[in-house]
């Protein structure tokens, strides 16, 4: 069984009560705001008791912290992954591929995310990301690299983040602007290797 997410992508749902919360909490959090959203309001538009939603979720918290540990788990694996690989030009580009492709499918938690910041800072889920994000840095970048060098490698994750955001209202398709995004960080890398090499 598969659900519209708010951005209009298809995403497959495991077809239980807990992803359609999940998925019905994170438009209200979009439409209207994690702080004025109630689990009230979450189980009046999924037309369950708020017994039924208890279940599942005490908290608006446990059901963000639930969204965020399914979306970013590919993010994870990433991690260990390239944690055990060389720090060579082509895991940095692999990192890269498979980091796109991982943000792509968290697309309306990131979203989230970005309108959200002052809320994600105090919830659990805004220290998991900040760590998140130091560990991706440290498996994109080379320590031994000059610090324009180094730059360029963490401007490479912020490359693909921004991309998320910033290209929403140019036109084209989501797929090509992806894919562009993608080219300009892995040029990014690139160069940074390069400027190692011959330095």
């Amino acid at each position: 069984m598969g659900g519209t997410t708010m951005d209009g992508t298809k995403r497959q749902r495991r077809g239980d009560t807990r992803q359609r919360i999940q998925d019905v909490a994170l438009e209200l959090f979009a439409e209207q705001g994690y702080e004025k959203t109630s689990l009230r309001e979450i189980a009046e538009r999924l037309d369950v008791t708020k017994a039924a939603l208890y279940y599942h979720f005490k908290t608006k918290e446990e059901i963000l912290v639930s969204i965020f540990e399914d979306l970013t788990r590919p993010i994870d694996e990433l991690i260990a992954w390239g944690k055990t690989q060389p720090h060579s030009l082509e895991t940095k580009r692999e990192v890269l591929h498979r980091y796109s492709e991982a943000l792509s499918g968290a697309a309306p938690l990131f979203r989230f995310m970005q309108e959200n910041q002052a809320t994600v800072r105090e919830l659990s889920i805004g220290h998991q990301f900040k760590d998140r994000m130091l560990q991706m840095r440290d498996i994109i970048r080379d320590p031994d690299a000059d610090l324009t060098g180094q730059v360029r490698c963490i401007s490479a994750l912020f490359t693909l983040h921004a991309g998320m955001f910033v290209l929403q209202d140019v036109e084209g398709d989501p797929e090509d602007k992806r894919k562009a995004v993608l080219e300009v960080a892995v040029d990014l890398v690139t160069q940074a290797h390069s400027d190692a090499q011959t330095s």
